[in-house]
């Protein structure tokens, strides 16, 4: 087994793993480490919010994972409760549907639901391929494997790469670091295959035309 597709295999699993980490440990990250820190969901909005008491009995609060809210930075009590109050109110507008599919997809914009989009191909394409070999190896009458299922593997496996990345599933990014590598070297290794059959087909060729 030839280094290159192993280190290739490790490097786009460190890759995904820190394109993960990133965000996590930024939200992770405390403004204050005297401060409450506390979850919230406003709608399908998931929030980390900090919470500092001052002695005179009055609190200042900091949002983490609201972009736009999180450059305000610190805000007085009635700031807070305004600023929930107005993304409640936006939710509660959308049209019922819309809050049970975002619930459903654990989004928070449409934008979002484009990402989900892109996990759902990545799914087809992996469910395409098993049928693909499954037609091929059915009408050959033996266990196929055709390009087109190491095609298919490969897309298949950079949008789901791409959307772990998005969710920030550390579990499915490794999986799927390993797969794309193993796709890409399999096609590789049809290609070779292929042209090194043409040059033995042209070879022969000559000779025959050189006897002939």
């Amino acid at each position: 087994m030839k280094a290159g597709p192993v280190l290739a295999m490790v490097l786009l699993m460190l890759l995904g793993v820190w394109l993960v980490l990133q965000p996590a440990l930024k939200r992770g990250e405390r403004i204050d480490p005297l401060a409450h820190r506390f979850d919230m969901k406003l709608g399908a909005r998931e929030l980390a919010v900090e919470q500092l008491a001052h002695a005179d009995g009055t609190n200042l609060y900091a949002f983490k994972g609201w972009e736009g809210v999180d450059e305000l930075g610190w805000v007085s009590s009635a700031r807070f409760e305004e600023l929930v109050a107005e993304e409640m109110t936006r939710w509660e507008a959308r049209p019922k549907w819309e809050r049970m599919l975002m619930g459903f997809f654990n989004i928070s914009s449409w934008f979002s639901f484009g990402w989900v989009a892109l996990g759902l191909a990545g799914q087809a394409s992996f469910l395409g391929r098993m049928f693909v070999q499954w037609v091929r190896s059915e009408k050959e009458g033996a266990s196929v494997v055709p390009s087109v299922f190491w095609w298919l593997s490969l897309v298949g496996g950079v949008l789901l790469f791409a959307y772990f990345v998005w969710r920030r599933d550390i579990v499915g990014v490794m999986g799927q670091s390993s797969g794309v590598v193993i796709y890409a070297r399999n096609l590789r290794l049809i290609h070779k295959q292929h042209r090194r059959l043409r040059s033995i087909d042209a070879a022969l060729r000559a000779e025959s035309e050189k006897e002939g």
